[in-house]
């Protein structure tokens, strides 16, 4: 009768689509080749596999208990089979479904959303519990990617985290999952819930920022405990929105292990979000350079926020188990300094140079080094300027002349020694260690541009730039040292030369002619008159000196690196040996040494590399070098026409 019925002979009045048997339905179902034009405008196929039906979950049910709204006269109708319904066993997950973010979604027209059907599958639904089931632990990532890592979809629904599941399957949540196979990892469901997901605006959504501590606590326990008594905790339980949650700090996806180095190395920007002004004076520090030049194994010894705040228990410093409190702090130092003494805890690492409120001593120093910056290079800034248009004058005046003059210095007959092997020796030194030094420090000094981070990524990151800093610094140590025991030795052998030749006593006389005679590099009132009259004859106004055998120029580059091999040096070793000096010395110190050295190496590799150049070898009568410190010798006619 059914068959009959089915068959169009109108024998039997219409069966109550609740009635109607499978088999009917799998008359035309069950064909592969069946399909329908969906609204979007593509084929879809209708086909059910009866086997996979017969093995499902719903094995029992009815077509009709879905699909309620066919009739016994379907296809025939001609009326749209509507989506199936669930409410009928399955009441309570609809309601929770109706609220969600996906039911809200296709109440307001969004047809993309993710329906029951798009999650448990269709006509071969398991039980959750199944392993073969899309919505079992081991597969919900796979089964939730499929719309969260749909290009289309993620753009046409401009979802705010569309690389959320291929995070989520890098984080250690995804790899403890689906790697490891431990079932206790969380899965997407365990963070947003189940039929019941709602955005993170929503309050009621675990993934508020008023409640996602508490969601992350029915995992992590005993962390949420200790983060509840934080400072943030607290700020949290106050109804504060600005108390940062777990995934402010670990993020939402991409939660990855804390001694990862590059969780380390993004910690200081995770914490800058709400420290803004602490961060900015933190990668003054070498800790905050490095952490900002670092590789994504970034150096272990490097420190990071956390490593003195604390983790998940940070508090402020007055309250007495904090870790920078006065009775923890020196153990806090410790942990990366093991030898450090109380002293060393007066080290202020936000330090902030232009406060003079706060930092009287640093910002007094930041103020002698800004103005000795501006002053050296705006005095000889202006001193290159005016001599190379003067030489510029002279060159266009008479340029055979000028060629004919350089030629014959390069080809006189006559040579004079100028430096003997043991000076190019030293200067051999001076080049190569300071070479080293700019490239391994100046990164640190420009640690923000791109640059510095090319050059530390060539070098081979904070390590190997800071064994390579301080092997140059080694071998400036050799080279001063070594000089220093010239001039004590050259003394020693020329003290004859201050003694009068009759009574065999000292002469203040005769050590006067030692001290500022033509052969002495200090600095004399004839320098002074040769700078004047140098300066006059830029301008025209009167004859080219001669000068002696060491020009002023010359006497202040000298005089520059010894000054400034002992200033960039002593504050070198302060930070080298910081536990050391810090013992009899306060920690503030570290912060007054880190300006000298870094605004003194500033001052050093800028003067070099443009005023020193320029007298040296980029003058148009030396171009394109002066080689005279590397072969120690000069002609007589380029030592009249200087001298």
């Amino acid at each position: 009768l059914a068959l009959l019925a089915w068959c169009g002979l109108g024998l039997l009045p219409a069966l109550a689509a609740d009635k109607s048997p499978n088999s009917a339905c799998l008359e035309c179902h069950s064909d592969k080749t069946l399909t329908k034009t969906n609204a979007a405008g593509k084929e879809v196929s209708l086909f059910v596999d009866e086997a996979r039906l017969k093995a499902a979950i719903h094995q029992t049910n009815t077509c009709a208990d879905c699909h309620a709204d066919v009739t016994s006269k379907h296809p025939d109708d001609n009326v749209p089979a509507q989506p199936p319904s669930c409410v009928k066993c399955h009441e309570k997950e609809t309601k929770d479904y109706a609220t969600s973010i996906h039911g809200a979604s296709h109440t307001l027209g969004a047809s993309g959303a993710a329906s029951c059907w798009d999650c448990h599958g269709s006509h071969d639904m398991l039980s959750a519990k199944d392993p073969k089931s899309p919505v079992f632990k081991l597969n919900l990532p796979g089964t939730c990617a499929k719309c969260h890592s749909n290009p289309g979809l993620t753009q046409e629904y401009q979802m705010k985290y569309p690389q959320a599941a291929s995070q989520y399957m890098d984080s250690i949540h995804g790899r403890a999952l689906l790697k490891m196979g431990l079932i206790v990892a969380p899965s997407c469901n365990d963070c947003h819930g189940v039929h019941d997901i709602k955005r993170a605006v929503d309050r009621e959504s675990p993934i508020n920022h008023a409640n996602v501590a508490k969601t992350c606590g029915k995992c992590h326990v005993g962390i949420e405990e200790i983060y509840d008594k934080s400072v943030h905790g607290q700020l949290l339980a106050k109804g504060d929105k600005r108390g940062p949650v777990c995934t402010d700090c670990h993020s939402a996806h991409e939660v990855e292990p804390p001694r990862n180095g590059h969780f380390k190395m993004a910690s200081d920007a995770r914490c800058g979000k709400c420290h803004q002004d602490r961060l900015t004076h933190y990668r003054d520090t070498y800790h905050g350079k490095a952490m900002a030049l670092g590789k994504p194994n970034v150096a272990s010894d490097v420190a990071a926020c956390y490593d003195c705040h604390g983790h998940h228990d940070v508090l402020p410093p007055s309250n007495p188990a904090s870790r920078l409190s006065k009775t923890n702090i020196l153990a806090t130092c410790q942990q990366c300094h093991p030898t450090a003494k109380t002293g060393f805890t007066g080290y202020r690492p936000h330090a902030n140079p232009l406060d003079g409120k706060n930092y009287p001593l640093l910002h007094a120093v930041f103020l002698a080094m800004t103005g000795l910056l501006i002053g050296v290079f705006t005095l000889f800034g202006l001193h290159t300027l005016v001599w190379l248009v003067r030489a510029f004058y002279l060159y266009l005046h008479d340029s055979k002349k000028f060629r004919e003059a350089k030629v014959k210095t390069q080809t006189d007959d006559e040579w004079f020694s100028r430096f003997v092997p043991f000076e190019r020796f030293l200067h051999f030194l001076v080049v190569t260690s300071f070479l080293l030094l700019v490239l391994t420090g100046m990164p640190l000094k420009f640690y923000y541009t791109d640059w510095a981070r090319v050059l530390f990524r060539v070098i081979g990151g904070a390590d190997t730039a800071r064994a390579l800093h301080r092997l140059g610094a080694i071998v400036t140590f050799l080279y001063f040292g070594l000089h220093v025991a010239s001039l004590v030795g050259r003394s020693w052998r020329g003290r004859a030369k201050i003694r009068d030749p009759q009574t065999g006593k000292l002469s203040l006389k005769r050590l006067w002619q030692v001290l500022f005679g033509a052969d002495s590099m200090i600095p004399t009132w004839h320098d002074w008159r040769d700078f004047v009259a140098h300066n006059k004859w830029f301008f025209g106004k009167g004859p080219k000196p001669q000068f002696d055998r060491w020009t002023y120029w010359e006497k202040f580059d000298y005089f520059a690196v010894f000054w400034g091999v002992f200033i960039i040096g002593a504050s070198g070793l302060v930070m080298w040996f910081p536990t050391f000096f810090t013992r009899f010395l306060p920690g503030w110190i570290l912060n007054i040494a880190l300006i000298i050295h870094s605004d003194e190496a500033l001052l050093a590799a800028g003067f070099i590399f443009s005023i020193h150049f320029f007298n040296t070898h980029f003058r148009i009568e030396k171009f394109p070098m002066d080689t005279v410190i590397f072969s120690g010798r000069v002609s007589k006619n380029e030592l009249l026409h200087e001298r």
